[in-house]
Order: C-alpha cells, then structure tokens, then sequence
C-alpha cells in the first residue's frame, strides 16, 4: 500500500488541526479537513466499559473541566465533561471573524470524542483520508486496547487496505508489544514504530517485528538525521511528529520523509506548496 512519498509527502493533523482547536475535539478534525490534510492522527485509550475514546492522557485534568483517569470513567461519566470550550479558535487572519463555522453535529461540541465517532466523520470526509491511531501504553488494559481498535476496525471493514475504500487506517505505538499484538490480529494493517530514544536497532535501520512504517520525533532526527535515509534503506518510509516550525518543515523535507504529523496542517501545506511538493 502507498505510504506517501518524498516527492509528495502526506500531512497528518496530529490531534486534529490542534494548534487552532482543542486537541482530539470534533472542531479540530473537521478544521483539518477543510484545510486540506491528507489524514488524521489520534491518540486511543479505553474506557472502564469498554468504549475506545481520543485522549492523550491519562487523566482528563489537562484538557477538560474534570479529573480522574480514563481508564477507571465509563464513557457516560467522561461524557459530562468538557473537552472543548476552554481552548478559544483564534482565526489566522482577520477573514475568520467574520464567518461562523458550525459542527456538522453540535451536539458533539466539548463533548470527549469517541474513536467511533471519528471514524464516521473520515468516512463521510467526501475525499480519501488516512488515519493514523495510536495506542498509549502502558495502561491497566493492556491487549484489551488493541483488540477493541480491531474490533471497532472490522465493524467499519477498515482492519485492511483496500483499494475501493475512502479512509486507510494505520495503527502507532511507542510499544512494540503492542505493534507486534495488531500485526498479529490484522495483518495486513500498516503500523508505525514510533521512535523517541535513538536505539541501537534503529541507529542501522532496523524495527522490531511487526512495523512497517518508522515513527521517530523531530528532535531525534535534529540530533541524528541518518536516520531517515537507513530507515528507506530498510525499506521503511518514515512519518515524523510533531513538525510545526518552519525550520522543522524544511528539515523533515530535505531529509525526504514520507509524513509530516502537525499541529498546523494548513501551515505545513502552505509551506509545502512553496516548496513546489503540493499543488
């Protein structure tokens, strides 16, 4: 399956167009379809019933009104909290006070957004989308994490590539227990190794059993470029989080990754399109 190219590499809204909107609200990915990213990225954890839910954290006090865990909440009790309207969207320019976007669905505004949700709302995109999904670990549910993303994958047919579907899902982790699990459960399924240490196995190219794709941080690739071009070498294309700067962008660029994940799609587009590499 293609995985971008470095002659058109693909933009991934990391946490939905987060540099405008609360991260992993319904706002913030409809903001980056409109802005054109070619997918989006999210982060899973499961719920005490069960319900698969877009979070970074552990807790809920960093971005929304309550506290606690995730994992200890069902889906009913993280659904009183709001996970939205602490972030005010500040336009890009001064056109942007004076129009009113809505949500396709304002009942969903500052409400904790459902992976299911999300898939519904790429699916309904009008347009190719991909989505990567990463899975937080370690978490008290351990396997139960990735069988419930197959699971919920199979429900949609989105648990392999296939050609005549709009939406292509990659999965992500920092765990390669966890890559290893979801090759195991689907293996036509991309995945991504996500990188942040730079370790003897990925300083020659190579990734644990069960990825396709390499996921290293910008920092690292600031301190250890070479590893864009031995990972290729491997036959590894490379997605890299989170460029945002216009000096990460020109990095990541000269490098030739195959993904860019941002906070700023419209800006990473904009800038690529300067460059000659979007239309």
């Amino acid at each position: 399956m293609h995985q971008g190219s470095p002659e058109r590499p693909w933009v991934f809204a990391h946490r939905g167009s987060s540099y405008r909107h609360a991260e992993h609200t319904l706002d913030a990915y409809l903001l980056a379809i409109e802005e054109g990213a070619d997918g989006l990225e999210c982060d899973v954890r499961l719920t005490r019933d069960g319900h698969l839910v877009c979070l970074h954290d552990s807790r809920i006090d960093r971005t929304s009104d309550g506290r606690g865990r995730v994992s200890v909440q069902t889906l009913a009790e993280l659904d009183r909290f709001d996970f939205g309207s602490w972030r005010t969207d500040l336009p890009e320019s001064p056109d942007g006070l004076i129009t009113d976007r809505k949500l396709a669905d304002d009942r969903w505004r500052g409400r904790v957004l459902t992976l299911d949700r999300l898939l519904s709302l790429a699916v309904d995109a009008g347009r190719p989308m991909r989505l990567l999904i990463e899975t937080k670990h370690p978490t008290r549910y351990g396997a139960a994490v990735e069988t419930a993303l197959i699971t919920l994958l199979r429900r949609y047919g989105l648990h392999r590539p296939d050609a005549d579907q709009p939406v292509h899902v990659t999965m992500m982790s920092f765990s390669a227990t966890a890559v290893r699990r979801v090759r195991q459960l689907a293996p036509g399924l991309p995945t991504v190794m996500l990188i942040d240490v730079w370790s003897v196995p990925s300083r020659i190219g190579w990734l644990p059993p069960g990825s396709s794709i390499g996921g290293p941080g910008v920092s690292l690739l600031r301190a250890s470029p070479e590893i864009v071009e031995r990972l290729h070498r491997r036959g590894f294309p490379v997605y890299v989080w989170t460029v945002n700067e216009p000096d990460e962008i020109d990095l990541v660029v000269k490098l030739k990754v195959n993904g860019i994940i941002s906070d700023r799609p419209a800006f990473v587009i904009e800038r690529l399109r300067e460059r000659g590499l979007r239309d």
